[in-house]
């Protein structure tokens, strides 16, 4: 047999002026007789958590039964379409604390208390995330990815006695550092893709008064980069081009808008004028820093704790924490669902983009592990216990059920587990007792 096809190095780049541009996996990466080319051997791993605050509408997110066969309820209803990539994860718990906000979100990744203060003398637990990226980290340009939808204001108080520091992140580098979550995509898309070596917002204002795209200068790079590829790599790398162009479009477009007359609003320039836009566009900048390797470790905070947004878009204009207390009030618990469910709804688009994104013997779902829930249970009692969680993605080798722990069990088992697959195993996380089994299923 005649070998024609030139080896391409996986960390390949194609650089441009300002741009310093991944490419995904292709197959001319692989050499042509590995034994992984055409197997499940060592699949690069992501880990993901998408975070909602405010706890959750619990009768509507909960099946009625366990096991395989449970239909999906009200909120869960926009990810039936994958169900054998989703397993929902019943009666774990988070430790108790005082400030029902700031321990939700600060406990959620670390298993640790939050502290009372004024902000000078802050006290959490390093989160599984970071953990991960310490090792996951060495192998790729960034160690993790902070996202959220609001913006990084850590001053003053926010919970009744805690500082915003708590409730505006659920990453933290060690006990005493909580990390800030990016919210602006082109600072995001800058991060993965400009090679400036800064996020100088001069530089930025200058290529956007030439109308420039981070892309053109890699165009012919490009080009002469596909004439050495087959045909199923021309394709793939065409349309990871076009998926990128298509983000920097959406942020120049966002980026411009935002220089209109318009009312005064609490967000700064280049953030989509609606919530829907702005997370669609954080989630495919997740998904492209998956497909390039560029991370394989994210956090992304669909809202901060006590967060007051409106829901216009989806005929909600009541902000959404004083909806969270619903004191059984029908209106407010159908509005709460709603926006229970249309956070779903953002999430389940996400998980279908990993699913139609090949890497290499699967797609990138195939591979992932992405965590979605919430830091509290009913929303109402602020509840520790029976967390709304689920696992999608068929990273952890589980699928298509709802299994039901005993009530104590603490959350941080299960990042134990999860941390375990990602060859970053650790003895313990917070108060953890041990560790989930997260068995495959056979059946679908």
């Amino acid at each position: 047999m005649i070998i024609t096809q030139k080896a391409i190095p996986r960390r390949t780049v194609l650089r441009g002026l300002g741009a310093s541009l991944a490419l995904p996996l292709l197959d001319g990466m692989v050499p042509a007789f590995a034994a992984m080319r055409n197997t499940a051997a060592n699949p690069t791993r992501r880990l993901g958590v998408v975070y909602v605050p405010n706890g959750m509408m619990m009768e509507h997110w909960t099946p009625a039964t366990e096991g395989t066969g449970f239909e999906f309820p009200t909120i869960l209803q926009p990810l039936e379409r994958h169900r054998q990539y989703v397993e929902l994860l019943s009666g774990l718990r988070g430790v108790e604390s005082e400030g029902p906000h700031a321990r939700a979100s600060t406990r959620f990744l670390t298993g640790m208390p939050s502290k009372p203060d004024d902000g000078s003398d802050l006290l959490g637990g390093v989160s599984m995330d970071q953990i991960a990226g310490r090792v996951q980290g060495r192998e790729t340009q960034l160690a993790t990815l902070e996202l959220a939808l609001d913006g990084r204001d850590f001053a003053g108080s926010c919970d009744d006695g805690f500082s915003c520091a708590y409730t505006n992140t659920i990453a933290w580098a060690n006990e005493l550092t909580p990390l800030p979550m990016e919210n602006n995509p082109r600072v995001v898309f800058e991060m993965l893709f400009g090679d400036t070596g800064s996020t100088d917002p001069a530089v930025r204002k200058a290529r956007l008064s030439k109308d420039a795209s981070l892309l053109d200068s890699v165009t012919e790079r490009a080009a002469n980069l596909s004439r050495e590829l087959g045909g199923s790599d021309r394709a793939k790398l065409r349309q990871y081009l076009d998926a990128v162009r298509d983000v920097e479009r959406r942020i120049q477009m966002a980026e411009a808008q935002s220089d209109r007359e318009l009312p005064v609003v609490a967000q700064p320039a280049g953030i989509p004028g609606t919530m829907g836009e702005h997370a669609k566009l954080m989630f495919d900048l997740m998904a492209l820093a998956y497909e390039t390797d560029l991370t394989r470790v994210t956090t992304f905070m669909l809202g901060r704790e006590i967060t007051g947004r409106t829901y216009a878009e989806i005929g909600v204009p009541d902000a959404h924490h004083p909806i969270s207390h619903h004191q059984r009030d029908p209106e407010k618990l159908a509005k709460l669902t709603k926006i229970n469910q249309y956070h779903v709804q953002l999430f389940a688009d996400f998980v279908e983009r990993l699913r139609t994104t090949p890497d290499g013997d699967g797609s990138l779902l195939d591979h992932s592990m992405i965590i979605y829930g919430a830091g509290m249970g009913d929303s109402n009692s602020h509840a520790s216990t029976n967390l709304p969680i689920l696992l999608a993605g068929g990273g952890a080798g589980t699928g298509g059920r709802h299994t039901r722990y005993p009530e104590e069990t603490p959350m941080a088992n299960l990042h134990l587990s999860l941390l375990d697959k990602m060859k970053v195993p650790i003895e313990s996380l917070g108060h953890s007792n041990g560790r989930l089994l997260l068995e495959p299923l056979s059946n679908v």
